[in-house]
């Protein structure tokens, strides 16, 4: 588990701020928002995230039968705020087996969620063909949100994207086929709003996908 800062875009290593540059920097990126170092899953570990963001922390809630939150990731600093969020949810599959979510909030060139999809990054325009019809939406914030199929995604994974609260909105799962998941009239809460009703989340085992890097 990584103690340290990291890269949002390659979760490489990060400089912080020092003499001669006051943002944190990765070798291979340059100026980057830093992801937080990951703590296990718990209530308090969402309390802190939310209290210090600036985008979405979405979830979907009610979580689906069987599901649990298992970790939560932010990029940012004290100074400057939670930038992205990514939140992990573990479950029964659509098909069987266990099925995994990453849903990641983000402004514009952050790259956190192109990091978890397995595509060049920062953001997923590229790769949405919006002049088609949206494959899938789901209730974001208690509005219709349209979500494309990311293309160019390793095939171990199904990933959708699009726009939700003016911020990037990412969804990425294992295996491909818990891509049926989203087509389940999927309702996602921001836990900035959710108050009392944090401390009722369900709490798994920390999801190992949040600790994944890109070479």
């Amino acid at each position: 588990m990584r103690g340290e800062p990291s890269c949002p875009k390659c979760g490489g290593r990060v400089r912080a701020p020092g003499l001669f540059s006051d943002a944190w920097q990765c070798d291979v990126h340059g100026v980057v928002h830093p992801v937080q170092p990951v703590i296990p899953p718990s209530v308090d570990a969402l309390n802190v995230v939310v209290r210090r963001t600036r985008v979405p922390v979405w979830m979907p809630w009610p979580l689906p039968v069987g599901w649990l939150f298992t970790g939560v990731a932010s990029a940012g600093d004290d100074r400057g705020g939670g930038r992205a969020t990514a939140v992990a949810c573990t479950g029964p599959g659509p098909l069987g087996g266990m099925g995994e979510l990453v849903l990641v909030a983000e402004e514009l060139g952050v790259g956190l969620g192109a990091r978890y999809a397995g595509v060049d990054g920062p953001d997923p325009g590229p790769y949405l063909n919006v002049e088609k019809p949206a494959e899938t939406k789901v209730l974001a914030a208690g509005r219709p949100t349209p979500l494309w199929h990311v293309s160019k995604a390793p095939d171990d994974r199904a990933v959708f994207a699009g726009e939700a609260l003016g911020m990037w909105l990412w969804a990425v799962l294992w295996p491909e086929q818990s891509g049926l998941l989203m087509y389940d009239e999927l309702v996602l809460t921001d836990l900035r709003d959710a108050g009392a009703e944090v401390g009722l989340v369900p709490c798994g085992a920390l999801s190992p996908r949040l600790m994944e890097t890109r070479p």
